[in-house]
């Protein structure tokens, strides 16, 4: 991998993390397409991912700092006092908990087989189109139940919605999400699909995904980090200079995403992903 390339693959990842566009999609399809010669089965592109990964998941949670301060402050003493109360950041902490074991559990028990996938462009591209379709079935469900019954609450903070949600339904956001283990499906995509699904908003369901992200990317690259010792000299500077790239794309995607859910919707990604997917699919062949 050369520096330029480690550099467009690092800010296409930090970019397409937090977009519901896949990042291991793209990160798998763009250099097939480009005819880039790289192994993505090396340990070197693993630990590529692995510093590109803990990038953006350090961004995330520098980005939603605050908010994290008072979830591990409210978790520590609610395992303390062994309850939850009426403490709006207990019940978000261990909603974000329940939340992350499917994807942790199914990604253990099916590593090995997913990741024969890393290299098989042609069926990320045919995923990439599967997450248009979960995209825009998502959005009309919202639609629907917006329609029948709108529940805009306006007295309540993002963070005492989404603490709202029951713990069924915070599993449910995190079987949801198990889809990305999948390359072409996106993580932001199916747990802010999961969230409307839930009865969020598209505003509170996207900031569940981002905060329910953190841990799971980080677990994610931490549980790669052995592959790091056998990367050394300049192939290491390629590699954070890539991690940068991430950090940076990360850092520009989730502003503007924070703000974008406010208002609009999942469409135009559902369109892209669709559009992406199909032209990909069909130069690869």
């Amino acid at each position: 991998m050369t520096m330029l390339q480690s550099l467009i693959l690092g800010a296409l990842q930090g970019v397409t993390e937090l977009f519901p566009i896949s990042s291991l999609g793209h990160s798998v399809i763009l250099p097939a397409l480009f005819g880039w010669n790289i192994d993505q089965s090396d340990p070197f592109f693993v630990s590529f991912l692995v510093l590109t990964h803990l990038a953006t998941a350090l961004v995330l949670f520098l980005f939603f700092w605050r908010d994290w301060k008072r979830i591990i402050a409210a978790l520590a003493h609610s395992i303390a006092k062994r309850r939850i109360g009426d403490d709006r950041y207990a019940k978000l902490g261990w909603l974000l908990v329940v939340g992350t074991i499917p994807a942790g559990l199914i990604g253990l028990a099916f590593q090995k087989k997913l990741e024969l996938l890393f290299a098989a462009p042609s069926a990320a591209a045919f995923f990439l189109m599967g997450n248009a379709v979960v995209l825009y079935a998502c959005e009309l469900h919202a639609r629907r139940r917006l329609a029948k019954a709108p529940l805009r609450d306006d007295s309540a903070q993002s963070d005492g919605r989404i603490a709202a949600l029951s713990y069924k339904k915070a599993l449910g956001v995190g079987v949801a999400q198990s889809l990305a283990l999948l390359p072409g499906f996106s993580r932001t995509g199916a747990a802010l699909g999961g969230g409307l699904i839930a009865g969020l908003m598209h505003e509170d369901a996207a900031r569940f995904s981002f905060l329910l992200a953190t841990p799971i990317i980080a677990a994610a690259a931490v549980l790669k980090l052995p592959h790091l010792a056998s990367v050394g000299g300049d192939a290491l500077g390629v590699a954070l200079a890539g991690a940068l790239a991430a950090g940076i794309a990360a850092y520009l995607s989730v502003r503007f995403l924070t703000r974008y859910f406010k208002t609009k919707t999942l469409v135009p990604f559902a369109i892209y992903c669709a559009l992406a997917g199909a032209l990909a699919f069909f130069a690869l062949h």
